[in-house]
């Protein structure tokens, strides 16, 4: 101790004993507290990271709001217990290299393994998570606005999937090489991830919230549509944005297996090219909430099984979820959640009872819309003044008004808006072949909705074209459906469709699908437009009924019609039991806004080709479902009746605008002699021959177009007789033999080395793909995706472009059908990606790569003008 301490170190001089017994005072306090800890460690477990500083507060316990963090159910949150769920165990937890905690889910869906992770990724998001099905990985992120958005009577919800290119190895064909604007299969698939969440957000919530979703490796084994949902829903469930419960989605089809048929829960591509159902379904462990897809007429009974089945990996996936959410999920942010004020409901009912059913008396739409949107503007001046700023919830409370009205209309009068029954389907009114011009037309009239459908009839060369990560598909009938603003009176954008749009033609042309006849039948390629020009409720059944008219008029030899009709469900309050609701038929707009359900079935007389299902309320039951699927099925027997009394059917012969179409094949060893060098053999024939086109597929199939039948007749003669010896008689005095080459003698020389570099001489150029001889008389082909490293959208433009009649090329071997197989892109240090299902054949390149060749940069400059479109 210092001799003259100072004021502020007053403490007594510390001996040996006070050490040793300060000891034994710490030794047996800490024993004290290691013996409590042990026996109540699973309770500290369960609310620790609720009392850590945010710093070292695990990341799933972080929000970027102020908001306390209450302690939550460990086994479940936000949510009714619900039995049979998969245990908490399913649940591990571990930290990456930076300390962060890692939660992964597995589940087993239909004998398959399904791993959900959060934590590891994407963690500025509100949510994001990691989907994992065999090479399939889904990423998906759900983030919301701070504040919420004043003013609005609806969630502010948007959701994007996006298919990347890179999940299968490829790359988008656009010039600058970036995954562009959503296809019409991302936009469906986004629709089907929207549809079955959206009402189950909390009615009240305004923040503007995203989801977000991407494939990021794709297998190509399975569509990824249901398990984009399970991911979107897991995503938004995770995250503080208050959803009631989890949605889950699969995949069902209808496969014949042993003799007998039965329903498969996510079935492969494979086997849904045999099935005869192609059914998406979503909903929670309670109940349905989206039903999307086709049949090939399969009966009310055997959709209801279909049902039944799917809802049954959904309960076990939801359960799933909800257990992930109780470990790794947030808090619900509920503060911004503001009630309407008490008594707003009753003033609003005071005032507007009157107005609400005086536009109930109009029958005519413009007349009930003009006084409903009057009541609008009238409970906003009236009583705004008494509760400022609720502007929305004074509209939802007149909406709620509106939709019990309708309800009690109906339930103690058995009347509808416009005076029908429950199960009356409006006039209706067809005409066909009123337009002189067209294929084939037709009028289809239902109420106060209308359209307007045409087909149009070509050959190959009118197919449309749908490049996605599943390949280049080439579409032989396909229905685009038009919703104009001036259908419903009207002003507003019009040019690309809308998501809307795409998704109504998408429904309609499922429905006619079953019935298209097959190429070998009818070898045209068919394209059904439908223009709305009144609507007033289920415009795309009016583009299912006016479609198949208008093919009947054209002449498209179906065997069926085919008809659509939808269907609303009426119920006071959502919350109410479904099994109570009230089934209309033949749904009309008004109903449509105001009711619980928009359900869409399409068929024949026999059985089921598409059906669409959305609902406001918290899914349906499958005894509801079967009441409406019957319901359908009498008012779609009733509109084929109405069809059918136009009395005409499919008309005996094409309309003479038609182009006649025909068909032959030869040896696919020919192909290069008919198409010629540079494609001016092919051009000659289409010249001289005045056809409308020529086509020569990759197997031998030549299809021919034109409006001369005789000419048709001798295209094939010539080209017979040029690959049997040499030439021919052209249309106009033998012009098509311009380029007649010599018949070649069959090849008896040696056999190419695999893996050897050849210089061959191009003999022949298609769309998909360049003829080269590498050997005197032996000729090979170099496919259009073998031609460079990137990707060559026009063949004959990059051939030109590059100026050259020779090319050199690596052999890498003979396909299963004993044709030559060339790669010029190998011989550039490229070459075909391992693992792909479409490659075409043959080996791998044998022995070590061969160096790639080095090019000038005036060629790389050519090249790459060819493969961003040369020539098109």
């Amino acid at each position: 101790m210092r001799d003259n301490p100072s004021p502020y170190n007053n403490s007594p001089q510390i001996t040996v004993m006070h050490v040793m017994g300060y000891g034994l005072y710490r030794f047996w306090t800490t024993l004290l507290i290691l013996t409590t800890v042990t026996s109540f460690k699973p309770y500290f477990n369960a609310i620790q990271p609720y009392f850590t500083s945010p710093k070292s507060r695990p990341h799933h316990c972080n929000t970027r709001s102020n908001t306390r963090y209450k302690l939550r159910c460990p086994t479940r949150y936000n949510t009714t217990p619900l039995s049979n769920h998969t245990p908490l165990s399913a649940v591990k937890t571990t930290h990456d290299s930076l300390g962060n905690d890692v939660h992964t889910l597995t589940i087993n869906v239909a004998g398959e393994e399904v791993t959900f992770e959060t934590g590891r990724i994407g963690r500025q998001a509100s949510s994001a998570l990691m989907v994992t099905r065999g090479d399939t990985v889904i990423y998906s992120t759900a983030c919301r606005d701070a504040a919420p958005k004043p003013g609005m009577d609806f969630v502010p919800l948007s959701v994007d999937y996006q298919e990347r290119f890179s999940s299968v190895g490829a790359t988008s064909g656009g010039y600058n090489k970036r995954d562009g604007r959503p296809g019409e299969k991302e936009i469906l698939t986004s629709r089907l991830i929207d549809r079955p969440l959206r009402p189950l957000i909390d009615s009240r919530w305004r923040h503007e919230t995203q989801v977000l979703t991407w494939v990021l490796s794709y297998d190509e084994a399975k569509s990824t549509e249901a398990m984009a949902i399970c991911a979107a829903s897991a995503a938004l469930y995770l995250s503080d944005v208050p959803i009631h419960s989890p949605v889950a989605g699969v995949e069902v089809g209808y496969l014949e297996r042993d003799g007998k048929h039965e329903f498969v829960v996510n079935p492969t591509h494979k086997e849904m090219e045999e099935s005869k159902l192609h059914l998406t379904i979503a909903g929670t462990e309670k109940a349905v909430l989206m039903i999307e897809g086709r049949a090939d007429f399969l009966t009310e009974e055997q959709m209801i099984e279909a049902i039944q089945i799917a809802h049954g990996e959904i309960k076990k996936i939801c359960s799933a979820i909800v257990d992930f959410g109780a470990v790794a999920g947030k808090p619900k942010y509920m503060e911004s959640l503001v009630s309407p004020s008490e008594g707003i409901t009753a003033k609003v009912n005071e005032l507007m009872e009157a107005a609400v059913s005086d536009a109930y008396s109009s029958v005519d739409k413009s007349d009930q819309v003009r006084k409903i949107d009057q009541a609008y503007e009238k409970v906003v001046e009236v009583l705004e003044p008494e509760f400022p700023g609720e502007e929305g919830a004074l509209k939802s409370a007149l909406k709620k008004l509106f939709s019990q009205k309708m309800f009690s209309l109906a339930k103690e009068d058995n009347k509808r808006v416009d005076g029908r029954g429950m199960d009356e389907v409006r006039p209706i009114d067809v005409a066909s072949g009123f337009l002189p011009r067209v294929h084939g037309s037709a009028l289809f009239t239902r109420g106060e909705t209308q359209a307007i459908a045409t087909t149009t009839l070509g050959d190959k060369g009118m197919a449309q074209k749908v490049d996605t990560i599943d390949g280049l598909n080439n579409k032989r009938f396909y229905l685009q459906y038009t919703f104009p603003p001036s259908c419903v009176g009207e002003t507003g954008r019009v040019g690309a469709p809308g998501r809307r749009e795409v998704g109504h033609g998408n429904l309609a042309e499922r429905a006619l699908q079953p019935i298209i006849p097959t190429e070998a039948d009818f070898p045209y390629t068919i394209r059904v437009e439908s223009l709305i020009t009144e609507s007033h409720g289920s415009s795309s059944m009016a583009s299912v009924c006016g479609g198949c008219l208008s093919m009947m008029d054209a002449g498209v030899p179906i065997k069926r019609v085919v008809a659509g009709v939808a269907m609303g469900a009426l119920m006071e309050d959502k919350k109410d039991d479904i099994d109570e609701a009230i089934v209309l038929t033949d749904l009309m707009g008004i109903e449509d806004a105001l009711g619980m359900m928009d359900f869409k079935i399409a068929g024949d007389k026999e059985g089921i080709s598409t059906f669409q299902l959305d609902t406001k309320c918290e899914g349906l039951s499958v005894d509801f479902m079967r009441k409406a699927l019957e319901q359908a099925r009498v008012a779609r027997l009733h509109i084929i009746s109405k069809m059918e009394e136009l009395g005409e059917g499919v008309r005996e012969d094409l309309p003479s605008t038609v182009p006649k179409v025909r068909e032959f094949k030869i040896e696919a060893d020919g192909i290069g002699k008919v198409i010629g060098p540079g494609g001016k053999q092919i051009r000659a024939i289409i010249e001289d021959f005045e056809l409308s086109n020529m086509d020569v597929g990759e197997e031998g199939v030549i299809q021919i177009s034109g409006f001369n039948t005789t000419k048709l007749e001798e295209v094939e003669k010539f080209v017979t007789e040029l690959l049997s010896a040499g030439g021919g008689r052209g249309g106009k005095g033998g012009g098509g033999g311009r380029r007649e080459r010599e018949s070649k003698p069959a090849y008896d020389g040696p056999e190419p080395v695999e893996g050897e570099i050849y210089s061959g001489k191009i003999t022949g150029i298609h769309n998909w793909g360049v003829f080269l001889e590498i050997m005197p008389g032996l000729e090979g082909l170099c496919h259009v995706s073998e031609l460079h490293s990137e990707r060559v959208r026009n063949c004959e433009g990059f051939v030109q472009s590059l100026g050259v009649d020779e090319l050199k090329v690596k052999y890498l071997g003979k396909n299963d059908k004993g044709q030559l197989q060339l790669s010029r892109k190998a011989t550039m240090g490229g070459g075909r990606r391992e693992g792909r299902g479409r490659d075409r054949g043959g080996e791998r390149t044998r022995g070590p790569p061969e160096p790639p060749t080095q090019m000038s940069r005036e060629e790389e400059e050519v090249i790459e003008k060819a493969i961003f479109g040369a020539g098109e």
